[in-house]
């Protein structure tokens, strides 16, 4: 199997270096790194042509950005990762190649990146929820066939719950295949705002948009509520 790796960045300059050159260093040559940046003011796209094998430019928005990076690789399989997700280890790769033939998508687990005391419980409840659910969110390193991705028209063009929206359609098709080797989720927002005040506002944005809600309209309400700044994220 051949693995498209495919990253949105935005500002990452702190983090890419080192994410891309752990992660060349762990891919066959059959694999390729595909970025792509969505208006980086930093040093992003420079790094990222130093170890990727395609850099791509677009308007930012994660789905935007994602689809245009798989709409140019040629894996077979997609597999969406953050910049900030940690390193990616040589388990992560084994356990992706060793998947069964009939799988057509999943996710990894998950841990926090910080120490406070309660990371473990909300990563541990994050992995549950995503086995009992059936749905996936960015952190959790998605990856699908290509062809079923593109047969399912990619990641719908919303600015928030973009990951959930394709799992939704991705579970129609099939359960997802949950990989234990746990990635690392950047912990930032948990730590800048609150672990409680951010696992409730996490929480009443999932029940919104299950509700209905425009992802436009809960967008507004992620950033006004959740940063005091323009976040350096590629939504």
């Amino acid at each position: 199997m051949s693995i498209s790796v495919i990253i949105p960045v935005l500002d990452e300059a702190g983090c890419l270096d080192g994410f891309l050159a752990g992660l060349r260093e762990r891919l066959g040559e059959q694999d390729e790194i595909i970025v792509v940046d969505g208006g980086s003011r930093d040093e992003s796209p420079l790094i990222a042509r130093q170890h990727a094998d395609l850099v791509l430019h677009c308007d930012r928005g994660r789905a935007r950005q994602m689809n245009l990076g798989a709409e140019r690789a040629s894996g077979d399989w997609l597999w969406f990762l953050h910049a900030d997700c940690g390193k990616v280890k040589r388990g992560h790769l084994a356990a992706l190649r060793a998947l069964p033939e009939d799988a057509q998508w999943g996710r990894f687990d998950v841990r926090l990146s910080g120490d406070h005391r309660l990371f473990p419980m909300i990563g541990h409840a994050m992995n549950l929820r995503s086995r009992w659910t059936g749905i996936a969110t960015g952190d959790q390193g998605i990856f699908v066939r290509r062809e079923l991705f593109l047969e399912l028209g990619g990641f719908p063009m919303q600015p928030l719950m973009e990951d959930v929206a394709l799992s939704t359609h991705l579970r129609a098709r099939a359960r997802p295949v949950c990989l234990r080797p746990r990635l690392i989720a950047d912990s930032r927002r948990w730590e800048e705002k609150g672990v409680l005040r951010t696992t409730m506002l996490m929480w009443q944005l999932r029940w919104r948009y299950w509700r209905g809600e425009d992802p436009a309209r809960l967008h507004r309400d992620y950033y006004r509520h959740h940063y005091s700044h323009s976040p350096s994220s590629s939504r």
